[in-house]
């Protein structure tokens, strides 16, 4: 007679799933600190071995003829969520929305479940952390209130299963993943165990009932998802929100998206009534001030979308050393590259001043056009010089200090035209492409950074 196999114990690291047979206190994957957390482990069961015998699963096919119709999709009630989903939610995939407490996750998809419901689609939306009250008395403020919206507290995966099976959703919506257990694993709530098994049943059912299911996820000190990073490869899509919790604006933005791009970003307000879409981004992020030093306008494109957004630089004399150099809005690494082409190229004295960057509304920029707009903000607050009024400025810029052509450079002068904008300094390149009389915005080509400094800083 065989004796039964004994569960064992692992040390698993809560940030990055890492497990080893004795505790650390730092996990050797991610370098995290005391996230090592003992979890029972079952025991393995005994392969069987392959069958090679007839199986009722599908044969394969020849790439030619898989047919290739376009998903169904269907309207959430926010274009600025749909933009950045890819055009709606398509039946069968599962959307992970993670963000810092308070950013608003749960108040959007609530709107968002109201909004299918009034679509006369049935809607489950499944609640871990709160009560039904809770979730009422939001629902009251944000306006949310639909026939066929369902609401459920529960943390059982086993009995959402069957809430599930009884009701037939066609969106799910589980607040937050952290909070779900499988009874069968003897983890706790929000461990590693827990949140990949729970995820990866509820992908199961998702794929197979074809539900499209939101789950909301919590993020950790640093601003990464909590829990294994095995959770962002289960998930069709990944939408973060950016932005603090006592802000106004928030931007959604996709790091995932198996189904659209990943260049699209969503802009919302928090209003009393909950996140509202804001149409017009680029008047966002555009102050009603006139021109000053260290400041310049750099039009960005998100995905399809054109961004008009105002970078502010300041660089002042420091005693200390090394000098800081700090930015939320732009990456450090790219920023020192830049001073140092401002340094060797341009004769600029920098290296002893501390550099401060930022974007007006919290919004981070990734796209190397607006490499020569950071150097003219640093270089107008460095002399204390006012740019040209109503001018924009976008470009890369080389380690040589050249300035080179970017894409859709006549798609950011067209809405720079549209919002009043009279002057463009762009890469030279880019200007023999275009035609300045039918874009309506005066265009001054610069083939290096000292030339684009003294078309963009007059004396």
């Amino acid at each position: 007679m065989k004796a039964k196999a004994k569960s064992k114990t692992m040390y698993v690291c809560q940030e990055c799933g890492y497990d080893s047979a004795k505790w650390l206190g730092r996990c050797p994957g991610c370098g995290a600190w005391n996230t090592m957390a003992e979890e029972k482990v079952a025991p393995a069961k005994e392969s069987k071995g392959l069958s090679l015998g007839l199986s009722d699963a599908a044969p394969p096919q020849r790439i030619a003829d898989v047919e290739t119709d376009d998903l169904p999709r269907y309207r959430t009630g926010s274009d600025e969520l749909d933009r950045v989903l890819g055009g709606g939610v398509i039946p069968g995939s599962m959307v992970l929305i993670a963000g810092d407490p308070g950013v608003g996750k749960s108040s959007l998809t609530l709107r968002v479940c109201s909004d299918v419901a009034k679509q006369g689609r049935k809607v489950l939306y499944v609640t871990g952390e709160e009560s039904t009250r809770q979730v009422r008395m939001r629902a009251d403020r944000l306006g949310a209130l639909a026939e066929t919206l369902y609401v459920v507290s529960e943390t059982n995966l086993d009995t959402i299963a069957r809430h599930i099976e009884n009701i037939a959703p066609e969106l799910l919506v589980i607040d937050s993943i952290q909070t779900i257990y499988r009874p069968d694993i003897e983890s706790a709530p929000g461990s590693v165990s827990q949140v990949r098994e729970s995820s990866v049943e509820l992908l199961r059912i998702a794929k197979t009932a074809g539900i499209a299911a939101f789950i909301i996820g919590h993020v950790t000190k640093d601003g990464g998802l909590a829990g294994p990073r095995v959770l962002e490869h289960i998930v069709d899509t990944v939408l973060f929100f950016e932005g603090e919790k006592n802000a106004e604006y928030r931007v959604l933005r996709a790091v995932k998206n198996r189904f659209g791009s990943t260049n699209e970003l969503g802009l919302f307000e928090m209003r009393d009534t909950g996140l509202e879409d804001v149409p017009d981004a680029s008047k966002l992020f555009l102050s009603d001030l006139g021109a000053d030093p260290g400041t310049v306008i750099v039009p960005t494109v998100e995905g399809t979308r054109p961004l008009l957004v105002e970078l502010q630089a300041l660089v002042a004399n420091t005693p200390y050393l090394p000098p800081r150099r700090t930015s939320d809005a732009v990456d450090i690494k790219r920023l020192q590259l830049l001073l140092a082409v401002l340094e060797k190229r341009v004769h600029l004295a920098v290296g002893n001043c501390d550099v401060y960057v930022k974007a007006a509304g919290g919004i981070k920029i990734d796209e190397p056009a607006a490499d020569l707009a950071l150097c003219i903000a640093m270089a107008s607050s460095f002399a204390n010089r006012v740019p040209r009024d109503k001018m924009i400025v976008f470009g890369e810029v080389g380690l040589s200090g050249e300035v080179r052509a970017v894409s859709q450079a006549e798609q950011r002068l067209r809405e720079a035209a549209r919002l009043g904008f009279k002057t463009a300094v762009i890469p030279e390149k880019n200007a023999r492409q275009i035609d300045e009389k039918s874009l309506g915005i005066k265009v001054l080509s610069a083939a290096f950074v000292g030339d684009a400094l003294k078309l963009a800083l007059p004396k």
